[in-house]
């Protein structure tokens, strides 16, 4: 991954192509492929020589996505539970559930459906 004034060269020379095709000249593509996009708007403006204040890290390893145990209904009507939260119940894709929703309590209960022999 490119940094300080080779960053910004490499990103200036890429400027009349997408945001991801830069990020990925310059260097900021992770194991799986991803774009970094993050860290390279963090690089840029870094190499810009603003300093950024570090996120409340202290050198220690981050642990990812911490489940929170919120949610929100989407614009489009969905409600997503995250794998942070199946992975916790032990849930396996395919796996099917009927929905009960109690009105009383606004809360939406998944029970378990058998599975089917084949």
């Amino acid at each position: 991954m490119l940094v300080g004034k080779e960053l910004l060269d490499k990103a200036r020379s890429l400027s009349n192509r997408p945001e991801d095709e830069i990020a990925r000249g310059c260097g900021y593509v992770g194991p799986s492929g991803r774009v970094l996009r993050k860290s390279f708007y963090r690089a840029l403006v870094e190499a810009k020589g603003y300093k950024l204040r570090s996120s409340g890290r202290t050198g220690r390893a981050t642990r990812g996505r911490q489940a929170e145990f919120r949610t929100k209904v989407h614009g489009n009507g969905n409600l997503l539970i995250g794998h942070a939260y199946t992975r916790r119940l032990g849930l396996e894709p395919g796996q099917e559930f009927r929905i009960e929703i109690r009105r009383d309590s606004k809360a939406i209960w998944l029970h378990p459906l058998e599975k089917k022999n084949t």
